[in-house]
């Protein structure tokens, strides 16, 4: 889950050689999304799935393509799912998105699908796209589906932020 309290960024999580604070998935969130939004994608996080999986960033952009984003913040979470690839079946694009400094090299394995996903370097404030996604376009119907899906969540989202009580039991 991305919200996440304030000790994400708690020195105790210091890395010991540097002293600085490791990034939680909520900063890599945040510098990911801001960088979608550079690039004309509108993002939202923690997004629920068909089949019971959640994504951690979907965006849009202006042509109706969607793009799923999986943040990994340590290498036993990125090494110990196995449920990415259901994703897939959600999205054009799909990027891995590790904070800077992390070890990467796994998902430059087969396991990883690197002829398909692509891979983004974030920090708090920004982001950069290190190997680009293919772009596998998703059937009319599924698109529809998701897209459809995509903007009522965002619709009630803005009302809770303007009215709590008017989405509860939604």
């Amino acid at each position: 889950m991305l919200t996440t309290p304030a000790s994400c960024h708690d020195m105790t999580d210091a890395d010991p050689a540097t002293g600085a604070a490791s990034l939680c998935a909520a900063d890599v969130a945040r510098g990911v999304t801001r960088m979608l939004l550079r690039h004309d994608l509108t993002a939202i996080a923690e997004v629920p799935l068909d089949g019971g999986r959640r994504a951690d960033l979907m965006a849009i952009d202006a042509r109706g393509q969607l793009v799923i984003v999986e943040i990994k913040v340590s290498r036993a979470d990125l090494l110990g799912d196995g449920k990415w690839q259901d994703y897939l079946a959600h999205c054009d694009r799909f990027y891995w998105a590790v904070p800077a400094g992390f070890d990467a090299s796994p998902i430059d394995g087969e396991a990883f699908l690197p002829e398909r996903t692509g891979l983004i370097v974030a920090d708090r404030y920004d982001a950069a796209i290190v190997r680009e996604a293919r772009t596998d376009p998703l059937p009319a119907h599924v698109r529809k589906r998701c897209t459809l899906a995509f903007a009522r969540r965002s619709a009630r989202r803005l009302i809770a932020a303007h009215d709590p009580d008017a989405v509860q039991g939604f």
